[in-house]
């Protein structure tokens, strides 16, 4: 026993063959949709048996890093670390801890200024137009509001990828992933169509005037802009039928 007094947990065989594989999808070793060598093979290279390596696929199923198809034609597939896997898993505890909608907007409107006040002090002319190209999808107030909402929701994640901070991109998604969905269930909702359209032009103004921020270097303003956007689109939460639980979201 260590001095802390606590058992040494040794891992599983099927732990350490999954370990293994994991780091291979990780560094890239193993791409996206490759199949993985077929179960004999697999077997023999790690010296273990059937049982023991499908416990291993199981432990990365669950992960979401392959997909395994039963079968004569079946086989392990690999899937490439996604961000939405996170979200959802940060979904299951936020809903475990009856997290509120408006505490979601909360973290979101103290996150992704920074981000904005990054992106002004880093951005480039390909970035500037980048965001200028996401801005004009939304151009059409008269769209389908699910389009138009698609939209303006890949603003708010180019962005924040433009800032190119990894780990502040990650944890952003994992919150944009909940919020979208909770606009996604505002325009399923609301009526009259109006309002909506009201409320878009609105954002599209907004982010046309966080571009000119970036655009000018304005780190504090881009900031300060993005905080008083975000804050303003969660009021529509803090009460009323729109104060639900990510729970109620999720389900």
């Amino acid at each position: 026993m260590p001095r802390s007094g606590r058992p040494v947990r040794v891992p599983k065989t099927a732990e350490l063959v999954a370990a293994q594989l994991r780091r291979r999808i990780i560094k890239g070793e193993l791409s996206e949709g490759e199949a993985l060598p077929p179960e004999a093979v697999l077997m023999e290279q790690f010296g273990v048996s059937r049982p023991t390596l499908r416990e291993a696929f199981r432990v990365l199923e669950a992960e979401a890093l392959i997909t395994v198809r039963r079968g004569v034609h079946g086989g392990a597939r690999v899937h490439a670390p996604d961000g939405d896997v996170a979200a959802r898993y940060a979904g299951l505890v936020l809903e475990h801890r009856g997290t509120t909608l408006e505490d979601v907007y909360r973290a979101s409107a103290m996150i992704e200024p920074p981000c904005a006040a990054l992106l002004a002090r880093t951005r480039t002319k390909s970035d500037l137009k980048r965001l200028r190209e996401v801005l004009a999808r939304a151009d059409d107030l008269d769209a389908d509001p699910f389009v138009l909402l698609e939209a303006q929701q890949a603003f708010h994640h180019a962005m924040v990828e433009l800032a190119r901070n990894q780990t502040m991109t990650v944890i952003t998604g994992m919150l944009r992933h909940i919020i979208d969905l909770a606009n996604e269930d505002f325009v399923t909702s609301a009526s009259p169509k109006l309002p909506q359209r009201r409320a878009a032009a609105k954002s599209q103004q907004t982010h046309a005037q966080l571009i000119d921020l970036i655009e000018a270097g304005d780190a504090e303003g881009a900031a300060d802009l993005w905080r008083r956007h975000l804050e303003a689109q969660g009021d529509h939460f803090r009460g009323g039928p729109g104060a639900k639980t990510v729970l109620d979201l999720l389900g």
